[in-house]
């Protein structure tokens, strides 16, 4: 019984991760940054969910839609005012940009959680789902909500593959993450599609971090297990590599989930940190990275 709820949830949760993970891979991919904000806008998008349902009164898909408007014009503010500002300064050595935007996205990242907490106290929220009731799968109690949130994400990144593979965006898209200076010289504003590509990113987001909040609920608290997931999931794929974080995705996810239930859900992250520190020493370009 146990074994099959493990594998049933841990389905869903990883088809969580691996959506968050897509965007978090693509922004890296096409614009080289890490950004260090991203747990804190799953957590944004779930909280203002949940406020937006509880406070009100909307309906439970409409708060959810307005918690992933909102991580989507908060992504796009964390290009235009910390990360776009950073890479055109003057002021910063070419060599150090990259820090300077890590840290530039990590204190953004606190400043959001804290913000978070401030307005809405540190306490656990769970958005309300999408679909009520309960379904047998395997002999297991399975809320309808729960398949709903696995196939919502794998459609998302469906999506999202048609977006890459048959738009000319998405082929414009592709092209920046292989050569940047090649697109330029094709007549691209450089701007315009990194602009483009953290609006997908913060949709993506902040559809994560709405179903997250229907799953497992978050607080403020969640910021630093969900990047720390995020993060060893993107390391673990290969940095820049959508198809290895899917795969990384579903061990991280069935590995917090079997520690969830073997052990205890206080300690879900720490064998996902562990992994973490191994894979960095024994294949730190990750399963399908090349650098």
């Amino acid at each position: 019984m146990i074994a099959a709820q493990i594998l049933i949830d841990g389905f869903a949760i990883s088809a969580l991760y691996a959506l968050g993970a897509t965007g978090f891979t693509l922004i890296f991919g096409v614009s080289g940054v890490l950004n260090l904000s991203h747990g804190a806008l799953l957590v944004l998008s779930a909280v203002i969910a949940w406020a937006c349902t509880a406070n009100l009164g909307v309906g439970n898909l409409v708060g959810a839609l307005i918690g992933v408007a909102t991580c989507l014009v908060v992504s796009l503010a964390t290009y235009v005012a910390i990360v776009r500002p950073v890479q055109r300064s003057k002021a910063v050595p070419n060599e150090e940009r990259e820090i300077f935007v890590l840290t530039g996205t990590l204190l953004w990242g606190i400043l959001i959680q804290e913000l978070v907490s401030y307005f809405f106290t540190s306490n656990a929220k769970m958005v309300p789902p999408l679909i009520d009731g309960v379904m047998l799968v395997a002999g297991v109690r399975l809320p309808v909500n729960e398949i709903l949130t696995a196939v919502l994400c794998w459609g998302a990144i469906g999506l999202l593959w048609l977006l890459v593979n048959r738009t000319t965006l998405g082929k414009v898209v592709l092209a920046a993450s292989m050569n940047t200076r090649g697109v330029t010289l094709l007549g691209f504003e450089l701007s315009r599609v990194y602009l483009a590509v953290w609006a997908i990113y913060g949709l993506l987001a902040g559809i994560a971090g709405a179903l997250l909040g229907m799953f497992l609920g978050v607080s403020s608290y969640s910021v630093g297990p969900l990047m720390a997931s995020a993060f060893t999931i993107v390391v673990l794929g290969g940095l820049g590599s959508i198809s290895g974080s899917l795969i990384a995705a579903y061990v991280v996810g069935y590995l917090e989930t079997a520690t969830a239930y073997l052990v205890s859900p206080a300690y879900r992250t720490l064998p996902v940190l562990a992994l973490l520190v191994i894979v960095m020493y024994v294949r730190p370009q990750g399963i399908l990275g090349r650098r």
